[in-house]
């Protein structure tokens, strides 16, 4: 494999649908708000989201490279990061350049909204920036914050973000919008973290799987998934989101059944795995789906 090869990989592709999925939906809610946002603008957002969630992704590779966790985890599909750097160790280099680089893209990107919207667009985006660089070195090491951190970035900052970016006003249904994203993506974190626990503790990673357990965190993953669902059920009652988002509720059958399932999976590889994957599965569905009720 070659050292480009390796920082694409590192980047990990196939994990970047998530940031479109979350930016899309500040986009869904602006066009709701009446408003059609500039076509550029709406790329930018979109283009933006998907740089930052690279750039998060690179600089993790790197750091868990350098402080020897790569070399002593065992991956699955969907944790344990790529295994690029140590197949090539020489592209170390090219991928803190590249992780740097689309960084830097983020923050020019988020230089043009701040001319064009002001203060509140500085307050999000340097909180996401903040997010990026010290979600691995810093942020792994308390359990609290780790775990609300991925929510945070890919809920309020990342949504309300593209919100204030587009022009758009943070409303009740946004606010919503950004606490399902924020319980959806701080469990998918978590319950990738499970895997990785033994791993993470020898290199001074203090998560809440390594200080709660992985049975306990497994619950967790159940309350904060069934807690996305209820969120969503509860704000269409109230009239927060309209009635065309129930089609998100979809795949709740599928995520009561990961709630149920996960505690006692923990202690089998096999079935943690399937877990795992249905768990993309169902966090995937479930915020196309948001973004095609917002948009009916």
């Amino acid at each position: 494999m070659s050292e480009t090869a390796a920082v694409m990989r590192a980047a990990r592709p196939n994990f970047l649908i998530l940031a479109p999925l979350c930016a899309g939906s500040g986009v869904a809610l602006a066009w709701q708000q009446g408003t059609p946002p500039a076509l550029l603008d709406t790329l930018l957002v979109l283009i933006g989201a998907l740089l930052a969630h690279a750039a998060v992704n690179l600089l993790n590779e790197y750091e868990d490279f350098v402080s020897g966790l790569d070399l002593i985890t065992c991956r699955t599909p969907f944790s344990g990061g790529s295994g690029a750097l140590p197949e090539v160790p020489a592209a170390a280099r090219r991928v803190l350049l590249a992780a740097l680089g689309t960084l830097g893209l983020v923050v020019a990107i988020g230089v043009y909204f701040l001319w064009l919207r002001g203060l509140p667009m500085l307050v999000l985006g340097a909180a996401g920036v903040a997010l990026v660089l010290t979600y691995t070195r810093w942020i792994t090491r308390s359990p609290i914050v780790c775990l609300l951190a991925p929510g945070l970035g890919f809920g309020p900052v990342m949504i309300l973000g593209s919100l204030i970016a587009l022009g758009a006003r943070i409303d009740v249904t946004g606010l919503t919008v950004s606490l399902i994203s924020l319980l959806l993506t701080s469990e998918l974190l978590l319950i990738n973290q499970i895997p990785d626990a033994e791993a993470d503790r020898q290199v001074g990673r203090r998560h809440l799987v390594i200080t709660l357990g992985q049975p306990a965190a497994g619950r967790l993953v159940g309350v904060l998934l069934s807690g996305s669902y209820g969120v969503l059920g509860a704000a269409i009652l109230a009239d927060w989101l309209p009635l065309w988002t129930a089609i998100a509720l979809a795949p709740t059958p599928a995520a009561l059944w990961i709630s149920l399932k996960l505690p006692a999976a923990v202690a089998d590889p096999r079935q943690l795995n399937t877990l795992l994957g249905l768990n993309v599965a169902v966090l995937l569905a479930t915020l196309a789906l948001l973004i095609c009720g917002l948009s009916l």
